[in-house]
């Protein structure tokens, strides 16, 4: 068999990042070989990622599975690719899948590690499937009730899909918190409200934290109503925040929760393994609307140069969702 080659995206130090080249190795029994289509930035994290902002005592927690290097630098980074089987079991060739791997054209994974992309989901869309796996499971977190008074404070690709799910819950009452005015039309095409944090509704019942900010959590213990419960769906990193957890924190009985995608959800633990949550979540992007939250696109090879942009936009320029990142 001849060689293959490939080459992946690497965060070589705090800003910088360049393409190199691999020698992959032959795909084994329950493996495939996958060239990859489409990636998507998860900008929050990858943002950390590529400053060198991983705190030491989380280098084992968030390494993703087909990780390669270590942090802080140089690392391979990424969990959101969607490609194309060219060699593997005879079942999975030809099939589009989603995989949680780095930005990288060509790559070997185990078939346990891949999920099947439904045959009407665009590759773009899809590539939201870790962020939708991580709304779902702060669905699960919460178990929301018909007829709450419902907050999402930080409209980024999570805080917007988790929206897109709780407005979907009969009775609901959902609005979007975000200093952004742009993601207001994102929001009420989703069937949510959209408010600055100025004039953020008090009195909410359950509120998700999505925004990475420690002034986005101190609004959500502002606007939380008698025993409502908070959930924290952020990563700050090697930040920490300072909240004020006096009075009105104990007098009005609030619940601070956290939430992280690592573990399927208590509430379906033992129900749900974290494959089947994967399929249900790609199952979820069903739907055109989603569309708004992929893009820009940017060629793998112009990645490198591209990258400071995407996670720091320079003041004025609108701050992009999920950038899409494409292969010939």
């Amino acid at each position: 068999m001849s060689r293959q080659w490939a080459s992946a995206l690497w965060h070589t130090a705090p800003g910088a990042s360049e393409l190199r080249e691999g020698e992959l190795r032959a795909a084994g029994a329950n493996e495939v070989l996958v060239r990859a289509l489409a990636s998507g930035i998860s900008r929050g994290t990858e943002r950390l990622v590529q400053g060198g902002r991983v705190p030491e005592s989380q280098h084992a927690a968030m390494r993703c599975p087909l990780q390669e290097g270590e942090f802080s630098f140089p690392v391979k980074y990424g969990y959101a690719m969607v490609g194309e089987v060219e060699q593997g079991p005879e079942e999975w060739l030809g099939a589009r899948v989603f995989v949680l791997h780095p930005h990288q054209t060509r790559f070997v994974a185990p078939v346990s590690l891949c999920t099947k992309v439904p045959e009407n989901l665009p590759n773009a869309r899809a590539t939201l499937g870790a962020n939708m796996e991580t709304a779902l499971n702060i669905l699960w977190d919460a178990g929301p009730r018909l007829g709450e008074r419902v907050m999402v404070i930080g409209a980024g690709v999570v805080g917007l899909l988790t929206a897109y799910l709780l407005a979907r819950l009969p009775g609901a009452e959902v609005t979007v918190v975000d200093r952004d005015a742009s993601r207001a039309k994102i929001a009420a095409d989703f069937g949510a409200r959209f408010a600055s944090p100025a004039d953020a509704p008090i009195e909410q019942e359950l509120i998700i934290h999505a925004s990475g900010s420690e002034a986005g959590l101190r609004l959500a213990l502002e606007c939380a109503g008698f025993e409502a419960r908070i959930l924290e769906a952020s990563w700050f990193g090697d930040t920490e925040p300072s909240l004020p957890l006096g009075a009105a924190f104990h007098q009005k009985r609030l619940r601070l929760l956290s939430t992280q995608v690592g573990s399927v959800a208590e509430a379906m633990r033992g129900r749900r393994s974290h494959g089947q949550r994967m399929a249900l979540a790609l199952s979820l992007l069903d739907d055109a609307r989603l569309d708004a939250l992929a893009g820009p696109f940017v060629p793998f090879a112009e990645l490198p140069s591209a990258m400071p942009g995407l996670l720091h936009p320079p003041a004025g320029v609108p701050q992009p969702l999920c950038p899409i990142i494409l292969y010939d």
